[in-house]
């Protein structure tokens, strides 16, 4: 069993050449090299082929190296598709994917610009349509790999107001973390806006662990560090879980029906849950 870290992925703008080379030395988990929301309409051409050229150009080790195109209806899209597949990042994050016909298109769209094997597709869920289909959305294609929460946009969607707790947002995020499990994908929630709030930050990284979220969407390298120990096993939670699974295979191995572990009965699911524990662990260590 393998898995990819996903704690920490960084957006970065493209029109920013000198936030593109910081981000090689961050600690980050993955880069998202932005041609959306940080990219102001004229400079959207200019920033397209710079995060061509750096994606072409390599450097990032580690790094899962994904860009953000605009969204799909916009002027830009088409544009940024063509150029972005012939580049070849890791991934291709798009806006505002609400259907499963979307999917469906985009993928297409990648096929047609020849976009490697190795490139995956990310679909960010922001509507209240997206939540809705979100199953449907999830299952479209095996190319897509990841969706993101894109909270921001829901929230101004729903035209709930901000809450600490994310109460307003509470429903979508479970039902959009239904349907990436439902289907066997990864997801990562959305971005804390106040970058000076680390408190509130770790706060809500916590939250979205225990939910069940693989990562966390950051817009500032100083988030960095925190989500990547959050979603990180702990040395405890690694040799608990080597010792969970021992203690099963050796109760197993002895014809034994029932299993506990530490006074508690544990079967199979308990053994998987290690058992990705460790795979991440290893994955983390062995970067």
């Amino acid at each position: 069993m393998s898995q990819r870290p996903r704690r920490s992925v960084l957006y970065m703008p493209a029109a920013n050449a000198r936030a593109m080379e910081k981000a090689k030395g961050l600690d980050c988990d993955g880069i998202i090299l932005d041609l959306e929301d940080a990219v102001a309409p004229d400079a959207k051409p200019a920033a397209r082929q710079a995060a061509c050229d750096a994606v072409r150009g390599g450097g990032y080790g580690h790094r899962e190296v994904v860009v953000r195109v605009n969204a799909m209806g916009t002027q830009w899209h088409d544009e940024d598709m063509a150029a972005v597949c012939q580049a070849g990042p890791d991934a291709i994050a798009v806006p505002k994917v609400s259907s499963a016909g979307q999917v469906h298109e985009l993928v297409a769209r990648m096929d047609e610009h020849g976009a490697g094997a190795s490139t995956s597709l990310w679909a960010m869920l922001e509507t209240p349509r997206a939540i809705i289909d979100a199953d449907a959305i999830c299952g479209a294609s095996e190319r897509l790999e990841v969706v993101v929460m894109g909270t921001n946009d829901l929230l101004a969607e729903l035209r709930a107001r901000p809450a600490q707790d994310r109460g307003p947002l509470s429903l979508a995020l479970s039902a959009a973390l239904c349907a990436a499990r439902a289907n066997q994908k990864v997801i990562l929630d959305g971005v804390f806006n106040d970058i000076h709030d680390a408190e509130g930050f770790e706060r809500e990284c916590v939250a979205g662990r225990d939910l069940g979220f693989d990562g966390k969407t950051l817009i500032h390298p100083r988030q960095v560090g925190i989500a990547n120990q959050l979603w990180a096993p702990t040395s405890g939670d690694v040799e608990e879980a080597r010792e969970l699974i021992a203690t099963f295979d050796a109760a197993i191995a002895r014809g034994e029906g029932v299993v506990t572990f530490h006074g508690k009965m544990i079967e199979n699911l308990h053994v998987e849950t290690a058992r990705r524990t460790l795979a991440l662990h290893e994955a983390i260590i062995g970067r």
